[in-house]
């Protein structure tokens, strides 16, 4: 895949390229319009506050890919209307600094997130905060998608990150700070489980998303 960063490709390139730092996300998701593209970490100033100076690659790539669509709801006039949505998904690595043996490591990223797109802050308030599937954004007639990228990286990021299997025993864990005998190994050094969670397909249950997500009548 030829790198573009920035540029839409896929569906929503027969309908006009997206400007993923400025486009109208309400007729995106009206016109349930499609786009994918890339972005670097260099675009991502929070995200490379995290990358050690000396990672062998600060300039990883991300893919992303979004898809918008509506859904029929109950409005607070008790009417139903046409509510708008957002999905994406966000693949690639970054490298991070393992906090066993202090070396660089690469971390592989893969978000997923479904959004609720409200007009204003009140209304994003008023969502009720126990909807795990479902955050609320504000949208915008010039909406930036690589800020909503990388939220979702930030978000990501592991509590402690970590190799699987660490190259070598940092300096400082082989000794304590009075020259007494540390650990001999990685192994024994204590670990905090991570929990991990298998990704699909990002857009593989989009057709049922839109049949029973939020919203739906059974």
């Amino acid at each position: 895949m030829t790198e573009h960063p920035g540029k839409s490709a896929g569906p929503a390139a027969d309908k006009g390229a997206l400007n993923p730092r400025d486009f109208d996300i309400f007729e995106f998701a009206r016109s349930e319009r499609e786009a994918a593209g890339v972005v670097r970490v260099s675009q991502l100033p929070r995200m490379l506050n995290e990358v050690p100076a000396e990672a062998p690659d600060r300039d990883t790539a991300f893919t992303w890919q979004v898809a918008g669509f509506v859904q029929q709801e109950l409005q607070n006039d008790g009417t139903e209307g046409p509510q708008p949505y957002l999905r994406l998904a966000v693949h690639g690595g970054a490298w991070l600094t393992c906090q066993r043996c202090l070396a660089p490591y690469e971390q592989a990223f893969n978000a997923d997130a479904t959004f609720r797109i409200v007009q204003t802050e009140e209304e994003a308030e008023e969502f009720p905060l126990d909807d795990d599937e479902v955050e609320v954004i504000v949208g915008s007639r010039h909406f930036d998608l690589v800020d909503l990228i990388e939220e979702e990286l930030l978000l990501s990021l592991p509590l402690v990150p970590k190799h699987e299997v660490c190259p070598e025993v940092h300096e400082s864990l082989a000794s304590g700070p009075d020259g007494a005998d540390g650990v001999d190994s990685v192994d024994d050094v204590p670990e905090q489980e991570i929990e991990t969670e298998e990704r699909v397909n990002p857009f593989a249950a989009l057709e049922s998303l839109k049949k029973d997500g939020p919203g739906s009548k059974h």
